[in-house]
Formats: C-alpha cells, structure tokens, sequence
C-alpha cells in the first residue's frame, strides 16, 4: 500500500484505489494523477482500504469488488458506515457488467460501478461526476441490473434497510417510481409536465427524505421496498 501519490491537484478532488492487482492500481493512479487528481492512497484489499480511506479521507474510492480477506462490498459498507464518511463516494471496479455482486455493493452504498477496461477519459470523468454528486450508472443500466437480481436470495434486505415511503407527497411517490422504471430527467419533466428543474428538486427532497445518497440508491429503495417490482418497469421504461 502506498500513499501520497498526487498530480496537479487542480481542483482538490482526492481518490483512493483499492485493488488487489498492482497494476490496475498503477494504471489508474497515473491517469488521475495526470489530470489533477490526488491518489491519497492504494489499497491491496477491503481492510487496507477501509483503513486508507479513515486515514486519508478521500472524496472518492474506487473499490475492487473481489480481493482476498474483506471483499469490496464489506469494505464500501464499513466505509459508508462511518459517522464520519460525509460524502465519500465509492465506485465499485468489476470485470462484468451484469456481475451479480455488484448489486450487493449498490445496496451497500455505492454510487455505481466501472468495468476495469475503462477508457482514461471516463475513469476520469466518473470519479469527477460521483463526486459533484451524481450517481454514475445511467438509469437504464440500473434496472437492468435490479431487475436481474433484486429476487435473489443474496440480494433479499435485512429489515433494517425498509425505509417508511409515507414521509413522500404523492408526487414525489410518482416521481421516484418513474426514477426507477429508467427515465432520466428530461424524460420525467415530459411524463409529468414539469420543468427538469422542478423534477431535480423533487429528486433532491426525495434522496433528503429517505436519507439517500443519490438516485441509484433511490431506485434500489424502490424495487426493495415493493413501490416497483421486477419486471413491472418495461412497457414505461426508456
């Protein structure tokens, strides 16, 4: 494990790269670190990274899914955990893009996921975009990914993670079922007859009320909560 590996450091943005091939590692540190982006540290597997990220306190962790001893999922759990995690985001690397696990890690808390043959210029443009606090996978590839796997036994929420819908206006209802069945935002404001402004601040007030971190987490909440099931998103979907 390393630390301090840094570039430019034009706009503060810092990172943190758990994964258990050096070379991926490597890689990655010299593309952010050649556009301004500060590796703070390199983790070989979850502990090294949870302890890296508690240390370091980066804006950004991009998390292996698979390494030995603790995986990345229990690591983007602990790391998300913390009371004093802010607003870490994590990106989970994975090598299939229907890997099952990674609906595990989107559950856990993470903003989305990036396959590890990534161009640099959208490794660097994810780590910039979950930062500004966005959530990385587009709509449409985040049910997918529920659709295929929210029935799964491994995918089943503990009861602790229901969270009570009442709290929502009806149209807020509205609005993160729509979210979930994969409209963006354009698309809701025209399905609603709303501005994308006014449909952004009722996303907003949603993700506040739930205590969510962003839109891929609130369409995750949708499916496990039973406001949409799998399957029943089709025919309004895209």
């Amino acid at each position: 494990m390393a630390d301090g590996v840094s570039g430019t450091n034009g706009d503060g943005l810092r990172a943190v790269i758990a994964d258990d091939q050096a070379l991926v590692r490597t890689g990655f540190g010299m593309i952010l670190s050649a556009d301004g982006i500060e590796v703070t540290a390199e983790a070989a597997d979850g502990a090294e990274a949870v302890a890296a990220v508690r240390r370091t306190r980066p804006d950004v962790v991009l998390m292996d899914i698979r390494m030995p001893g603790m995986d990345g999922i229990e690591a983007t759990r602990r790391i998300l955990a913390e009371d004093t995690a802010g607003e870490i985001r994590v990106i989970i690397l994975t090598t299939y893009d229907l890997d099952h696990y990674v609906y595990a890690a989107l559950t856990a808390g993470a903003s989305g996921f990036l396959l590890k043959d990534v161009t640099p210029e959208h490794l660097v443009a994810a780590v910039r975009l979950v930062r500004s606090g966005d959530a990385l996978l587009a709509p449409a590839i985040t049910r997918r990914l529920i659709e295929r796997f929210a029935q799964r036994e491994e995918a089943v929420p503990s009861a602790d993670r229901h969270r009570d819908l009442s709290g929502l206006t009806p149209r807020e209802l509205e609005v993160l079922r729509l979210l979930a069945t994969g409209l963006s935002n354009a698309e809701l404001a025209e399905r609603l007859f709303l501005s994308p402004t006014t449909v952004k601040t009722h996303i907003g007030r949603i993700l506040s009320k739930l205590e969510l971190r962003d839109r891929v987490q609130a369409v995750v909440l949708a499916y496990e909560s039973g406001l949409i099931t799998p399957g029943g998103a089709t025919e309004t979907a895209l």
